[in-house]
């Protein structure tokens, strides 16, 4: 049983390991690790620190959707989730690298100062933002993705993204169609029906 007086490194440990080997500084402190002990584990090798706020256990493999996986991190509000061009490219749908990571999080907290290399878009508070999840991280609906890009991308890469999504079955037109109706963003059906929409 957890002794709240004592830090709990096993219990940190094993948050870090269902995050990629990462964790926070506020998930240390909850964990009861000083950041006297982080930086006691840092000298010695345990941990190796990736930005301000964020660490990980040393040696833990890397992977493809670190840097986004840092970004997302070092928000540090619960409800952030990958959107944009972050989204679209764990989705597979975009060959391009972002040259940031995209995160979305409920306007209030549109005060947040951004992490370096982060871009943080908001949403209305009563919104209910439906998620999917790749690699372990939360990311906007392919369609929400969709509608979110269209327009911040090259017309035909967005044309292109629409119908690898469409055809691989994470889509449907009338969900794209409903959701660009919703945000009041029509030219996402330029991307859907490009001839029609040029006649």
């Amino acid at each position: 049983m957890y002794d709240a007086s004592k830090p709990d490194m096993r219990g940190l440990e094993a948050e870090a390991y269902q995050q990629s080997g990462y964790f926070t500084a506020a998930q240390a402190r909850s964990h009861g690790v000083t950041r006297q002990l982080v930086s006691h584990h840092l000298r010695r090798g345990r941990f190796t620190r990736v930005r301000r706020g964020l660490y990980r256990i040393q040696g833990f493999p890397s992977s493809e959707s670190d840097e986004m996986r840092e970004g997302w991190m070092a928000v540090g509000t619960d409800d952030a989730i990958l959107s944009h061009e972050s989204a679209l490219a764990l989705l597979d749908l975009s060959d391009n690298i972002p040259t940031a990571v995209h995160v979305l999080v409920s306007r209030r907290h549109r005060g947040l100062r951004p992490p370096p290399g982060v871009v943080v878009h908001t949403h209305s508070d009563g919104d209910a933002i439906a998620t999917v999840w790749r690699d372990g991280l939360p990311l906007t609906t392919p369609a929400r993705t969709l509608v979110d890009v269209v327009g911040e991308i090259q017309p035909e890469q967005a044309t292109m993204a629409v119908r690898q999504a469409l055809s691989r079955g994470l889509v449907t037109e009338r969900q794209l169609e409903a959701e660009a109706k919703r945000r009041r963003k029509q030219d996402v059906l330029r991307a859907v029906h490009p001839v029609d929409a040029a006649q």
